[in-house]
């Protein structure tokens, strides 16, 4: 496969890439006390790291937020818009089986956006059962004065917010395949977008 000739833009604003740092270690800081806690189940080590997990909690919540805003009043690149592309959705779906897909644009990828929409939807619900099993397990939180202690309610949001939890840990790991992907296979270097604010779009690519 030959290297596509590629042109560098600048794409993703500072804010943009600190709040995207800040939510991916927040969800691995999440995943990493989840597993070890559930190992030190009923000791004093286990309790301290769903303490920690609790404040990773709340600590992506306030990415989330910070990512809600910025998506409405943040620069084009960083607007809820760039994500929304349903047309283009459809075009990539029916060139993958040909390993052709449309000329690379600025911003965010157009099949990637859609992943990224979903996952904005399964955190916010994440966030939700966390919030509830953090008042029914731990009495503490802000919804400790609806459901606080009510232990008979935590089959509720305990199956929901473990299933979430898969589903964001199926998402990282086809995020991690398709930066692979782009880089190995696709020969477009993406891995570094959200770390430099720079792309590098295939000539003939979207506007810059």
């Amino acid at each position: 496969m030959s290297v596509p000739a590629t042109r560098r833009v600048v794409a993703f604003d500072g804010l943009l890439r600190l709040i995207h740092a800040w939510n991916a270690l927040s969800i691995l800081a999440l995943i990493a006390s989840g597993l070890i806690a559930d190992e030190y189940e009923h000791s004093a080590t286990g309790a301290a790291l769903w303490r920690l997990h609790i404040q990773m909690g709340y600590a992506l919540i306030g990415g989330l937020i910070a990512r809600l805003v910025w998506g409405l009043i943040g620069p084009d690149t960083a607007r809820w818009s760039d994500l929304w592309h349903p047309r283009e959705w459809l075009a990539t779906l029916r060139a993958l089986p040909r390993l052709s897909l449309p000329a690379s644009r600025r911003g965010h990828d157009t099949l990637a956006s859609a992943l990224f929409i979903c996952l904005y939807f399964v955190l916010t619900g994440l966030a939700v059962t966390g919030l509830a099993l953090t008042a029914i397990q731990h009495n503490t939180g802000p919804l400790t004065i609806w459901l606080g202690d009510s232990v008979w309610l935590k089959h509720l949001f305990k199956e929901p917010h473990e299933a979430l939890y898969g589903l964001v840990v199926g998402f990282i790991g086809l995020h991690l395949a398709a930066l692979i992907w782009h880089q190995f296979i696709g020969k477009a270097p993406v891995a570094q977008a959200m770390l430099t604010g720079n792309q590098y779009l295939t000539k003939g690519g979207d506007h810059a």
